[in-house]
């Protein structure tokens, strides 16, 4: 048996995947303001430090949050123990603790008419790709939160696998358990890993069969949310990573309840981990994309503030190197225990393709994952007598290794092989300002601006100044969220002006998504909404006598009467049948529609380079 810490005492109990220990962690309670605040040494000393990140913490980004005073908590560790999994078990109160008044704060009627205008409002009017929209189980039990909460922990112990992190904390106010199944964030001997998973599939009654996992892996609304993550955290891995960041995978996660597809993210990084950690604030899996508009639109349309929800436990350990490293799980499939109530957030990833009722049912699927792990609900049985009596592991089936295998082929192999020397790109000695429209996009084009040879300056658009347009031999104009024709947005209105210097200059400019579509109205090219937003959509479109396999993140368009190849001095590559305009080509100005720089353009870096060529000739 083992001793637990007294009551009035903070610690925290870790289970890590793979491990046959728990780890206990225990210290003093220290609340700071700031990431950079975390107290990392002490006298000069490295120290431990275990750390909550709540959701609000992302106004150090410069985003949107609702300022709920939820601690950014830190717990200075003054000592690590690694216990004997059995007798930590053993050590945990068994008792079952029944819960009442339960139910959802939000109505499924309410989510549903949310989830409805989150697709019209916002998705539909090109405010993004996609948003999570959050909400929450509630309800009370008897008893003492801390005796609740470990309760549940141990129930997680016994019931719950595949999480990466299985964990209760214990502070004065702040009590949480939970099953992680998500590394949000690690940094290592200066590798940055990062892990997005996507797509929920609810097993059924009995079990997970190969027959209703291969229906799963065959959604397509599944693959595309996997892919629009996975776009994003490279967004944030170019930003932290030398190297911008290389993908594997994908794979599944298996849990008890729910199966994930997942794919690892990896690169180089010296930067301290408390701003490897503000850099990727926070994963668009319970967020959206792009981020920034992602915190606009969870403020517009959730009721509450998020406390944790889509936070991070954040582990800094001292290493070999004087340094830390960092281990930071998400604050997901996690359960808060306050003076008698339970909470239990969740959310659904809202896209284009999204029923408002599925979504509805993902948070009870979710919800439902979590309870009956912890043993609030019945666990499910096997009650279908032609599934399996145990859990099979179909991640090592040959179709199903196939069909995830098969995803890869719509990627672009920039993101998925090694890119080699920088330094002799073709336009080596050439300078870039890439303007921030509010899409971290920016940040991947730059890596590939880097790896052709420029070298690159990443500007948000409130700051780009016109000299430091001047000062640059391109212009790279780049996406963002919003309607083009906007006259009231100072964002809009701030890039109009930038984009008609550059072209009444002359001097090279290459205009991306959003400044594309502004480009071509200075053009005196119509501008009208796409009758479905494309929202990570791949497609193979003409790119000036060449076709290329370009992904898409649109709601509007630029378009020209079918058929139509000039206006004016400018060339025109454009859809046959719509009008819809792929590309612009005049003296010194390029632009696309579509993203080269995301993982779903298979021929972006090559357009890319054939793009600037141009623009530099």
């Amino acid at each position: 048996m083992i001793q637990l810490p007294d009551q009035s005492a903070s610690f925290v109990l870790i289970a890590r995947e793979g491990s046959d220990s728990v780890e206990l962690l225990t210290g003093d309670v220290v609340d700071v303001d700031l990431l950079a605040d975390i107290p990392l040494t002490a006298e000069g000393t490295p120290q431990e430090v275990f750390a909550l990140v709540p959701y609000r913490q992302v106004r150090e980004r410069g985003f949107e949050a609702r300022d709920d005073a939820t601690p950014l908590r830190c717990i200075i560790v003054d000592r690590h123990d690694h216990l004997p999994f059995d007798d930590v078990v053993a050590s945990l109160p068994r008792e079952p603790i029944a819960l009442r008044d339960a139910g959802f704060d939000i109505s499924d009627e309410d989510y549903a008419a949310v989830v409805e205008r989150v697709i019209a409002e916002e998705i539909g009017r090109g405010e993004g790709a996609n948003f999570v929209i959050r909400r929450d189980y509630t309800a009370r039990f008897d008893g003492d939160d801390r005796t609740a909460a470990l309760t549940w922990f141990r129930a997680l112990l016994e019931h719950e696998r595949g999480a990466y992190w299985t964990f209760a904390v214990i502070t004065p106010g702040q009590i949480l358990v939970g099953a992680s199944p998500e590394a949000h964030v690690v940094a290592k001997d200066g590798i940055v890993t990062m892990n997005p998973i996507s797509g929920t599939f609810r097993h059924p009654a009995g079990g997970a069969t190969k027959e209703s996992l291969v229906e799963f892996l065959s959604s397509t609304k599944e693959t595309e949310e996997l892919f629009m993550v996975v776009d994003e955290e490279l967004k944030m891995m170019s930003a932290v990573c030398s190297d911008g960041g290389r993908i594997t995978g994908p794979h599944l996660k298996q849990m008890s309840r729910l199966t994930h597809t997942e794919y690892m993210l990896r690169g180089s990084s010296r930067l301290d981990p408390r701003d490897i950690l503000r850099e990727t604030m926070f994963a668009p899996t319970v967020t959206g994309s792009p981020m920034q508009n992602a915190c606009t639109v969870i403020r517009r349309h959730e009721a509450k503030p998020r406390g944790y929800y889509s936070g991070v436990a954040a582990l800094f350990t001292p290493n070999a190197h004087g340094g830390h490293d960092l281990d930071a799980p998400i604050l997901i499939r996690t359960v808060y225990a306050q003076d008698g109530s339970l909470r239990v957030p969740v959310g659904a990833t809202l896209v284009r393709h999204s029923d408002p009722h599925g979504e509805v049912s993902e948070t009870h699927g979710k919800a439902a994952g979590v309870l009956g792990a912890i043993g609030a609900i019945d666990r499910d049985e096997v009650v279908d007598p032609d599934a399996p009596a145990a859990p099979v592991d179909l991640a090592a089936d040959a179709d199903v290794t196939t069909l995830l295998s098969a995803r890869n082929a719509r990627l672009a192999e920039f993101w998925l092989n090694p890119q080699g020397d920088d330094t002799a790109g073709p336009f080596v000695g050439r300078s870039a300002l890439v303007v921030d429209a509010e899409d971290r996009f920016t940040t991947m084009l730059a890596h590939q601006l880097r790896h052709l040879g420029l070298d690159v300056r990443i500007l948000p658009w409130s700051e780009a100044t016109d000299a430091d347009a001047d000062a640059a031999d391109l212009v790279v104009a780049g996406p963002g969220p919003g309607d083009p024709r906007d006259d009231s947005s100072p964002r809009i209105a701030r890039m109009r002006q930038l984009v008609a210097r550059r072209r009444d200059r002359q001097r090279p400019l290459l205009a991306v998504c959003l400044s594309h579509q502004i480009l071509a109205d200075g053009f005196g090219i119509d501008l009208a909404p796409l009758d479905s937003p494309h929202q990570g959509l791949q497609k193979v479109v003409p790119v000036f006598g060449e076709d290329a396999s370009i992904g898409f993140y649109n709601t509007f368009t630029a378009r020209v009467a079918p058929g139509t190849a000039r206006v004016g001095e400018v060339e025109v590559s454009a859809d046959a049948a719509t009008g819809d305009v792929y590309a612009l080509r005049a003296p010194h100005v390029a632009s696309v529609q579509g993203h080269l720089e995301s993982i779903l353009s298979r021929d972006g870096i090559r357009t890319l380079q054939r793009l600037i060529a141009h623009t530099l000739a």
